[in-house]
């Protein structure tokens, strides 16, 4: 499927940036600043990488006023150039349009809802008492449960599972692999066994949020589990029954949320990173990679914990070393105030 060319002064105008150099050039694609030709645009937000501006051979690159001082190419002035950049990106990504119908080869329940205008692919169940509204695309083998919603303008990309009582808002994207839905992990020990507590709520999923492939969210033991609007998950990410994600916030790959955590609005949780189950992380707070937070976190800012890389040796004195810490802090005691 092709994509229009755009020149530099249409995209300009467009997305209300400032051009610098010839507006006359045209724009077919976009690419790195190292790997883009001269048909392409490219993009500097991160100043290590403005050393590659002598070499680019890009058609157009969008950046900061600063940068473009001495820059003798064409760019395109922008206060956030990666933002500018995504937006300009998305008109050259080129994407078969989805047919709206029911493909023959799916299989829905009789008293599954399916809007006219949304789109169906091959091999995909929905449930009984489900609805697929209006402008949705369910992409081939996805399983959609009983009781649930998928809103205006969603796209199951491939082989996503709607599990049961899951609802998405409007403009959701999930992409291949992701279980939204499935039993939380509820288990109570009785006589010596374990005897499994039914999961009896559901996943509320708000508008415009997006879930990575292979992520999975726990369906809520009494309540639900609730992704506020614009909320981005990364792949491969758990979170448990009963967790509240609050809008904006984004975490990346292999970050994890025990049961009934709420994590407040535009946090950033680094990949790796867990957050133990009953806890509360307030607004605007990051959380570097593989950081393990065990405590309540009730102030914005930035946190970290573990260890940084060493060497093995190193690390394998240290780490007996730990063991001491307690005893030796004990062993100095209280500073007094004279030698301080």
């Amino acid at each position: 499927m092709s994509v229009a060319t755009r020149t530099v002064a249409e995209l300009a105008e467009r997305f209300a940036l400032e051009t610098r150099g010839d507006a006359s050039r045209a724009i077919e694609g976009v690419a790195t600043l190292a790997r883009a030709g001269s048909s392409q645009l490219a993009f500097l937000a991160n100043p290590r990488y403005r050393n590659q501006l002598d070499a680019c051979e890009a058609g157009a690159v969008v950046m900061r006023a600063e940068d473009a001082e001495t820059y003798v190419g064409t760019a395109l002035i922008a206060k956030d150039p990666y933002a500018a950049f995504a937006k300009i990106a998305a008109l050259f990504e080129a994407r078969e349009p989805a047919t709206p119908g029911v493909h023959p080869m799916a299989a829905i329940d009789p008293t599954a809802e399916i809007s006219p205008r949304a789109s169906i692919g091959p091999f995909v169940s929905v449930g009984a008492r489900s609805r697929i509204e209006a402008g949705a695309i369910v992409g081939p083998g996805c399983a959609i449960g009983e009781d649930c919603v998928v809103g205006e303008d969603c796209e199951l990309v491939a082989r996503a599972t709607l599990v049961r009582r899951v609802r998405l808002g409007k403009r959701v994207l999930i992409h291949p692999g992701a279980v939204l839905g499935a039993d939380g992990f509820g288990i109570a020990m009785e006589h010596g066994r374990w005897l499994k507590v039914p999961q009896l709520g559901g996943v509320r999923i708000g508008d415009d949020c997006e879930i990575g492939a292979n992520t999975t969210i726990d369906r809520g033991a009494m309540d639900d589990t609730v992704l506020e609007e614009d909320v981005r998950l990364d792949n491969q990410i758990q979170i448990g029954h009963n967790v509240r994600i609050g809008a904006h916030t984004a975490m990346a790959g292999c970050s994890a949320v025990a049961g009934s955590a709420t994590i407040g609005r535009y946090c950033l949780i680094g990949g790796g990173a867990g957050v133990l189950g009953h806890l509360e992380v307030c607004d605007r707070v990051v959380i570097t990679a593989m950081s393990l937070v065990t405590s309540a976190i009730r102030e914005p800012g930035e946190y970290s914990s573990g260890t940084p890389l060493m060497d093995n040796r190193t690390w394998r004195k240290n780490a007996a070393r730990f063991k001491h810490l307690d005893a030796l802090a004990r062993q100095l005691g209280p500073r007094s105030k004279d030698s301080r």
